[in-house]
């Protein structure tokens, strides 16, 4: 079973629910954690990794680089440089690696041939550790202005994949990142489940309902989440959305102080505060996952 954790919307607390999740399954069900947001990981932290055991790089980005030996000074790539990364630095044109796509529209408007290159970089790194609570997470962490973020969430899956397969593991829990991005497609593409965390506002209902659709688009079956639920009972827009598309709601968590605690503490709330509002209502949710998705 490969269950993902999706929001759409950013700090509703979708990583809080995932760290506390996966520490309430981890003693009943043998699994693997993913953190698929290379952007901002963060569920290292969570769980108090303090080093890793294994890390991989990706390469497979592009940059423009320009040989100011050979370069005649025209200036036609930094006019047509469509992300405007070319600049004068001490009379040559020298590419901005941080802002370059390699798109390769300055290769191609070169009347020098050779002049201008496009050389494959790092986009980042995908990392193992086993946690001091013995299952093991996956993380990555994209290199700042690098593309392919997708593709480390994917080398990530399918890392834990080959982890599954060695060691027999049966579920892999991925904490996806937020937005609809190629993160997220990553995220949810292969899911068998998809669990949606969202907050009481109009903000974060307009989120998930685009996240929907890409569950949708993969045929997922999704479940609801919804957190600091008490902090706004007036609107009802997340129950109107969950009814209409037939999402069932596992679970309804109150605000409470004791989850940015626990954070500071580097640990899952329900660990750090087990006796707290927000523990007592994600171990229910535990349960539920556990007979409705689980079993």
């Amino acid at each position: 079973m490969q269950i993902a954790i999706a929001s759409g919307k950013g700090g509703v607390g979708k990583s809080s629910v995932a760290a506390s999740l996966i520490y309430l399954l981890k003693d009943e069900y043998s699994l693997i954690a993913v953190d698929a947001d290379a952007d901002a990981p963060n569920l290292d932290l969570l769980f108090g990794v303090e080093m890793w055991e294994e890390e991989k790089e990706l390469i497979g980005a592009k940059v423009a680089r320009i040989n100011t030996s050979t370069c005649i000074r025209c200036g036609i790539c930094a006019e047509r440089c469509p992300y405007d990364c070319i600049k004068i630095v001490d009379g040559n044109y020298v590419v901005n690696e941080l802002t370059c796509e390699g798109c390769g529209v300055c290769k191609l408007v070169c009347p020098v041939e050779g002049v201008i290159t496009l050389e494959e970089v790092r986009s980042g790194i995908v990392r193992k550790t086993t946690t001091k609570y013995g299952f093991s997470l996956i993380s990555a962490q994209l290199d700042v202005g690098r593309p392919n973020s997708g593709k480390l969430v994917t080398e990530e899956k399918e890392w834990a994949k080959r982890i599954m397969k060695e060691k027999g593991i049966e579920h892999m829990i991925v904490d996806s990142a937020a937005g609809i991005g190629c993160q997220v497609i990553a995220s949810l593409g292969g899911a068998d489940v998809a669990i949606l965390v969202a907050e009481p506002t109009p903000a974060s209902l307009s989120d998930v309902k685009r996240v929907y659709k890409v569950v949708q688009h993969f045929r997922e079956p999704a479940y609801l989440i919804i957190n600091k639920a008490d902090l706004n009972p007036s609107f009802k827009g997340l129950y109107e959305f969950a009814e209409e598309e037939g999402i069932p709601i596992i679970g309804e968590i109150p605000y409470d102080r004791a989850i940015p605690k626990s954070m500071v503490m580097l640990k899952p709330v329900v660990e750090a505060f087990p006796d707290s509002k927000a523990s007592i209502a994600l171990k229910e949710i535990a349960e539920v996952v556990k007979e409705e998705i689980l079993e």
